[in-house]
């Protein structure tokens, strides 16, 4: 078996348009992933194509089946449990829709592996509003939800919402994931923000975000209610609460 540093999650829940194409274009890159697909039981057969391709990729292509639609959030956490349990350094965050171009990922790699970052951001506000094809409501509520984001908590990162990301291990290791709470996008808001609090160092790597061309979206009001509301707790607990601190090497 061919060993990674790097293992990259992909959350599924009816992605059958674009699952195997994602999966074939990492598997293309210079760099060595591997990949561990968690799988909410689509009714649409993505999970066949991921057994499919891990009989091609058994060395190479992981998938956890989870009994229900579950969350994004609670999706992410049994991945990064299970990328710990099998000690891989740097653990990648994506999602399968081609929204987060696979070519960046070396990108985010290099943020934590080369340059000292523990956490590493595909930032699609760093410089100005890297977005294409959303509708501008879409790109104005998106924009401004980080700009009040970071005014509340305080986090000096640019895309706060951001879901394409790269951890060195050590963060999850420290990070309680038991507490985080939130499961839609203000998940990776308290992610960051508790990256942060407990002394991490964040790079934003600037990339373009590409609306996706197959396949529904999964963002709803109520998804992006959690976020703009959840800060204010967020924020407001943070006052009471002793975050663990980074392990100094």
């Amino acid at each position: 078996m061919q060993t990674s540093d790097s293992i990259i999650i992909i959350p599924t829940y009816n992605e059958k348009e674009n699952i195997e194409n994602i999966i074939r274009t990492i598997f293309r890159l210079e760099k060595y992933f591997h990949i561990l697909i968690i799988e909410d039981n689509s009714p649409d057969g993505t999970a066949d194509i991921v057994r499919r391709l891990q009989q091609e990729f058994p060395e190479r292509l992981f998938m956890i089946e989870r009994k229900g639609k579950l969350g994004l959030g609670t999706a992410y956490i049994t991945g990064f449990k299970w990328a710990i349990e099998h000690k891989y350094d740097y653990i990648f965050e994506m999602d399968a829709d081609f929204s987060h171009n696979p070519n960046d990922l070396p990108r985010l790699y290099k943020a934590c592996h080369d340059e000292g970052g523990d956490v590493a951001i595909g930032s699609r506000y760093i410089s100005g509003v890297n977005v294409v094809n959303w509708p501008m409501g879409r790109v104005l509520m998106s924009y401004f939800a980080s700009k009040y984001v970071r005014f509340i908590t305080g986090l000096p990162i640019h895309d706060t919402t951001a879901g394409f990301k790269c951890y060195r291990r050590e963060v999850l290791e420290t990070i309680p994931l038991d507490k985080i709470r939130f499961k839609g996008y203000a998940f990776q808001i308290e992610m960051k923000f508790t990256a942060y609090k407990c002394g991490f160092k964040i790079i934003e790597v600037p990339v373009i975000f590409i609306n996706r061309e197959l396949g529904t979206s999964k963002m709803n009001s109520s998804i992006f209610g959690e976020a703009v509301f959840g800060v204010i707790k967020l924020k407001w607990d943070s006052w009471f609460r002793k975050y663990p601190s980074k392990i100094k090497n």
